[in-house]
């Protein structure tokens, strides 16, 4: 008999640990920064803004570190970031604790660790594969999707420091989950095959990763595909906030408890997926069923009461984290190695200039317009995409997703 592959080896223990505690982190300073711009500007547009100028360098830096990261240490570039992005995070906090706030500056900050988290997110989703061992790679993805929900229960807690103690302690807190996530990557062996000792030009190396993307369909319908997703999903996300504040209804305890029930809603579904295995020629289906009903829940929600939201949070979150775990295991192990950084560099770029442009019209829209309008109509554009990119594209993206990922 052949024995059963083990995923908790030495180096995918530390890659998740690590992975965990960063997130904690990011999750903690995430909601309270969003909550200190929207309480210091009062602007729904300025605070979609701050979520633009940190998503822009996205748009560029995985073309840069794309094909560097395809000949170059993976493993040595995300400890290096974390150790940075620890330094950083402990900048802010001094600042904060000086009380030199300023919006102007503050984006400028939002940049640059704009830069590191695009740069860090390519290095990541490269390295990641090629730490999980062979026959695994399914129910690896399902623990990676754990990873987020999990970290998610840490914002109720923010919210809690934010309005009891003030913003300081939550970016000390940040500082110090990197600075321990950095020294657990610092103890992964291996994940580095695919360094080489010769390396071309930056620009030939990139010109082969659009050459190999052209020649694969498939993955060009499917990163299509998730711009226009990316372009309606934080739009609309961008705008949750704010209409949670200004419905006298239900205010920042409701946001809180919907989008805890759409996290509840991904970590039963990260469960359900690691556990469940489904058959290779319904993957595609599945997937499909979920972006459409999406649509339907999150552009609905807005227009129900709210235990009503909570439901539908659930179910969407339940549907997402399994559409989800499909497509990054079908494309992670479908693209070879060699190029899976140029990949990945491509794709998000193509999904972060989606989220800007969604971010910035949303931002637009609702400074005008009733925001749960906005959402819905953004919703209409999600639909049609799906039936105008996946499904007309289907012919070529289901060799990809309908395929036994072990």
């Amino acid at each position: 008999m052949t024995p059963k592959p083990r995923l908790w080896t030495r180096d995918f223990t530390i890659i998740t640990l690590g992975t965990v505690v960063s997130m904690l982190g990011n999750a903690v300073s995430g909601f309270a920064i969003s909550l200190l711009v929207l309480d210091y500007t009062g602007s729904v547009f300025l605070y979609t803004l701050y979520m633009v100028v940190y998503n822009l360098p996205k748009v560029v830096m995985p073309l840069v570190a794309g094909p560097y990261l395809d000949t170059y240490s993976r493993k040595r570039a995300i400890y290096t970031l974390d150790f940075v992005s620890s330094a950083l995070y402990l900048g802010i906090f001094l600042l904060l604790r000086a009380d030199l706030f300023s919006y102007g500056p503050f984006l400028a900050l939002c940049f640059v660790i704009g830069c590191i988290d695009s740069t860090y997110s390519v290095a990541y989703e490269s390295l990641y594969p090629t730490l999980i061992p062979e026959g695994c790679f399914s129910k690896a993805y399902s623990i990676s999707s754990l990873i987020y929900p999990f970290a998610v229960i840490m914002v109720p807690v923010a919210s809690f420091v934010y309005e009891s103690v003030g913003l300081e302690p939550l970016f000390a807190f940040n500082a110090a989950t990197f600075f321990i996530a950095a020294c657990f990557e610092t103890r992964i062996r291996g994940g580095d095959t695919h360094v080489r000792s010769e390396h071309g030009s930056m620009l030939s190396e990139f010109r082969e990763g659009i050459e190999y993307l052209k020649g694969e369909p498939g993955l060009m319908v499917i990163t299509v595909y998730f711009f226009f997703s990316m372009l309606v999903g934080s739009g609309a996300s961008a705008l949750w906030l704010p209409f949670f504040r200004g419905e006298p209804s239900l205010g920042l305890n409701a946001y809180v408890l919907v989008m805890a029930a759409n996290v509840i809603g991904r970590f039963v579904g990260g469960i359900v997926h690691y556990r469940v295995h489904y058959k290779p020629q319904h993957k595609f289906a599945i997937a499909l069923t979920v972006y459409a009903s999406i649509c339907f829940l999150e552009g609905g929600f807005v227009f129900v009461p709210r235990d009503v939201m909570l439901v539908m949070c659930f179910i969407s979150g339940f549907l997402a984290v399994n559409s989800y775990n499909i497509r990054i295991s079908a494309t992670q192990s479908y693209v070879p190695d060699s190029r899976r950084a140029r990949f990945n560099g491509v794709f998000l770029m193509f999904t972060t200039l989606g989220s800007v442009i969604g971010q910035l019209v949303a931002g637009a829209l609702g400074e005008a317009l009733p925001i749960r309008s906005v959402i819905a109509g953004l919703q209409v554009i999600s639909l049609a995409s799906v039936a105008a990119i996946m499904w007309r594209g289907r012919r070529f993206v289901k060799p990809i997703y309908n395929r036994e990922v072990q």
